[in-house]
């Protein structure tokens, strides 16, 4: 019986230092020190012969046009690895290594030569009633999801919604939905789907996903250049 016993205590212990360790890491998780998220590329699964768009704009002159130039610079972003945090930075862009799902965009876009705290402040300032916003402030407006889609409805090229209709989509644009948004992937599920780049949260596996459909419905989807 003591033999039994002390098998017991020591399970006890072992099943307290795990759930204690769970505990730690979830605290870690939630708290974004701790990113979970994965960098990796998913396969491609579609067996679609679908052209890749060419756009006739090179905003940052740097002879790649906008619409891979969006794309690569989305996925050199999600090599940082950002950690999943809310704040505000009076600074605009944040700089810490803490970003949310605009900043996808916002990141992506300024290094295809698109510099959305500039162009987002600007347009808001041309057109105050479209963004309806009280008292405008260049360090978050362009950090928010309903501005940017009221950006890009007015700038940018307005395509479908329906993610059925895969040749309307190419890696490199941007897709919004009630209350996310993120950049559209070149890679795409056994459908001819793509894949979604984004960041929803601290406990998301990974940055490019196949959720493109379980985000909808989708209620902007647009392409600079």
């Amino acid at each position: 019986m003591a033999r039994i016993g002390k098998r017991a205590r020591i399970g006890l212990m072992l099943l307290a230092v795990c759930v204690a360790a769970i505990a730690v890491t979830c605290v870690l998780v939630g708290t974004g020190r701790l990113c979970i998220t994965s960098a990796a590329r998913p396969e491609n699964r579609s067996s679609f012969d679908l052209p890749a768009y060419t756009s006739s704009n090179d905003q940052d002159g740097d002879g790649v046009d906008d619409q891979p130039d969006i794309l690569a610079a989305a996925l050199a972003y999600v090599e940082t690895k950002p950690r999943y945090k809310s704040a505000y930075y009076a600074s605009g862009y944040p700089d810490d290594g803490y970003r949310v799902c605009t900043d996808v965009v916002a990141v992506a876009c300024r290094e295809a030569g698109y510099d959305l705290q500039e162009l987002v402040h600007e347009d808001i300032a041309a057109s105050p009633e479209t963004y309806d916003v009280d008292q405008p402030d260049s360090a978050i407006d362009f950090r928010r999801v309903r501005n940017l889609r009221v950006f890009f409805e007015r700038n940018a090229q307005t395509l479908t919604c329906d993610p059925a209709r895969i040749g309307e989509w190419q890696g490199g644009d941007i897709v919004v939905f009630e209350n996310h948004i993120g950049i559209v992937s070149d890679r795409r599920n056994a459908s001819g789907v793509p894949y979604l780049i984004h960041h929803a949260s601290q406990f998301q596996l990974a940055y490019e996903e196949d959720a493109l459909e379980r985000y909808a419905p989708v209620v902007g989807h647009f392409r600079l250049g």
